[in-house]
């Protein structure tokens, strides 16, 4: 029986200044009438039951993912008291999920995602389902084949292939044992791992029995899965909400991939078979949305005089703001209600520094 979790906590600083803390990317329009989200969840459409989708995210996010979902029940939507990264998300969607179907299988993703093809990814999906059930102590992760030596992603190594002699050896992606779990790189490492050709994208995409990843975490995070279960004992009560915001403060902030699949016996890559990109990052909506002959990716309106490999997002929808740029390259510049970003391609990751800053100056209307 398949469950869904999406995971839709993220802050999305780097999307500043469009994305907020009442609004971040995850819940932005960025690529068409249909915010990441929701688009996340509808690729699960025909795969998971729309009733064994649950999603995780902060808990002042609620309000505005239920306006998202509309038919989602409340119960399926889990609001974090704070934010303490994947593995405590997991474990605890996992105790959920196996109280209610003790041999269920998740597909664990996040909200931010852009896959195109959607028939691909839940034939890749199924051939993980398949693989799992070959063997239920097994892990499933999805890679996808790096186009250029990314500094921003983590990557993993390429072992064996798998036998398999099930329904996943008939799947659309190769099937590999996972060498090691390799850290973002600096990038003439990045470009070692390109050149290489056994390295891959981490996609941060997941599929395992739910007692399986619970198994893991019991047996290298006894901490974590001994407070995640005193919350998981109340679910259905009244007293759960009280003790979510009692407990899960406590839990240790750290990945899944810390957690568990860097040290997993039994852990399985499928080269990725469907187009994907994080949208992390300002350059990363330019490669959705193309560029013209100059290089520049345009959203909004815009008049540009020898302007070349610049990204302007003029959020303006009433299209009485008009932006101008004249002898510039290679800029990300946005355009908010509220607030303007004028940014160097080059030096794009100091936008993670961007909301801290303003915090520390008090600017809490610009966050």
């Amino acid at each position: 029986m398949p469950f869904a979790l999406v995971m839709a906590g993220g802050s999305g600083t780097r999307f500043w200044p469009l994305s907020r803390e009442a609004l971040p990317k995850q819940l932005l329009n960025l690529l068409g009438p249909r915010s990441l989200l929701a688009s996340t969840i509808d690729r699960l459409d025909g795969l998971v039951p729309r009733g064994d989708v649950i999603v995780a995210t902060g808990a002042r996010l609620v309000g505005a993912v239920q306006e998202q979902l509309p038919d989602f029940s409340p119960d399926a939507i889990l609001a974090e008291p704070c934010k303490r990264d994947t593995a405590p998300c997991i474990g605890l969607v996992a105790m959920l999920v196996e109280k209610r179907a003790p041999e269920a299988t998740m597909v664990v993703l996040p909200s931010d995602h852009v896959i195109r093809d959607g028939a691909a990814f839940q034939a890749a999906v199924r051939q993980a389902f398949a693989l799992v059930e070959e063997r239920p102590g097994r892990l499933v992760t999805f890679g996808i084949r790096p186009t250029y030596p990314a500094e921003s992603f983590g990557y993993l190594e390429r072992g064996e292939p798998v036998a398999s002699m099930g329904a996943g050896a008939d799947g659309p992606g190769k099937a590999y044992r996972v060498a090691r779990f390799r850290e973002k790189p600096s990038l003439d490492i990045a470009q070692q791992y390109v050149a290489a050709g056994n390295f891959f994208w981490n996609s941060g995409i997941f599929v395992w029995k739910a007692r399986a990843i619970l198994a893991e975490l019991a047996a290298r995070q006894p901490e974590m899965h001994a407070l995640l279960e005193q919350i998981a004992a109340s679910h259905g009560t009244p007293g759960f909400d009280a003790a979510l915001a009692r407990e899960f403060p406590a839990v240790r902030a750290i990945s899944i991939d810390f957690a568990v699949m860097e040290h997993a016996a039994d852990v399985v890559m499928i080269e990725a078979p469907f187009d994907w990109d994080d949208l992390g990052s300002w350059q990363a909506l330019a490669r959705q949305r193309g560029a013209d002959e100059h290089g520049n990716t345009v959203v909004g309106r815009h008049l540009g005089v020898k302007t070349r490999g610049t990204t302007v997002y003029n959020a303006d929808d009433g299209g009485g703001h008009l932006i101008v740029t004249v002898g510039v390259d290679d800029l990300i510049i946005v355009h908010a209600p509220d607030a303007t970003l004028v940014a160097s391609k080059r030096d794009e990751e100091s936008l993670r520094q961007v909301a801290k800053l303003i915090a520390e100056r008090g600017w809490r209307d610009h966050l």
